[in-house]
């Protein structure tokens, strides 16, 4: 009597029997799909080409822009000024961020030099409502905006727009704070701003320029800050 087949052939011919239903599956696959296979790839190879072209354009745009903005600024300290408005406005459209923020911050302190302030709070305006754009040209905007309009503003206005930078630990302390302290005076606040005086003066991150200012400006209001620099640098 013949023996019956073990386990192990069985699974051997059951692997083989799998194997070539895959392969069989997968060539029908091919067969079937192919003309929608071969259009996808063209697709993708098109979609991925453009995109290196897009990139590289942008590229060349943005060194090209470099260069013009290069150009502005040298036009600028030779005062020949008359075309400088209209390029900065060109290059506020830029699609680099890099280029487009230098050439909006040039064209409010063209404005401020033109004595057009208007211009130039409108245009730092501009730059904070831009989400595109990093926090810290978006927090420079708003101090820039806020000096500009200082005379404008109500006291309270000021301090509220500069609460997020008039803190210790902000970058943008020295002049925030200032700022700040500049509009609790018209308050009639004078110690309160006196001891953010004192304050800067004694925030080592703050430039020792501004520092050795606070101090001073503390001192008139009755508060003594005078220990918080060097005698150097008093």
């Amino acid at each position: 009597m013949a023996q019956p087949p073990t386990t192990d052939v069985n699974e051997t011919f059951l692997r083989e029997v799998d194997e070539n239903l895959r392969r069989d599956r997968v060539r029908d696959f091919f067969r079937e799909y192919r003309g929608y296979l071969i259009g996808a790839l063209i697709l993708f190879l098109v979609a991925a080409g453009g995109i290196i072209w897009w990139q590289q354009y942008r590229r060349d745009q943005a060194g090209k822009q470099v260069e013009e903005l290069a150009k502005v600024y040298r036009d600028i300290a030779d005062k020949k000024t008359a075309t400088v408005p209209a390029q900065l406005d060109q290059l506020s459209a830029s699609s680099s961020t890099s280029v487009r923020a230098s050439a909006m911050f040039t064209r409010a302190a063209l404005a401020l030099e033109q004595n057009d302030p208007a211009l130039a709070s409108k245009t730092y305006g501009q730059i904070i409502a831009d989400d595109s754009f990093p926090k810290p040209y978006r927090d420079a905007a708003l101090l820039r905006q806020t000096t500009v309009d200082f005379d404008k503003l109500k006291p309270d206005e000021v301090i509220t727009r500069l609460a997020p930078l008039a803190t210790p630990d902000s970058p943008w302390f020295g002049s925030a704070g200032e700022i700040t302290a500049m509009a609790l005076i018209k308050q009639g606040k004078e110690t309160e701003a006196g001891r953010i005086f004192a304050a800067i003066a004694a925030n080592k991150n703050v430039p020792t320029s501004l520092r050795a200012r606070a101090v001073q400006i503390a001192g008139s209001l009755g508060v003594d800050a005078s220990s918080a620099l060097p005698s150097s640098a008093q």
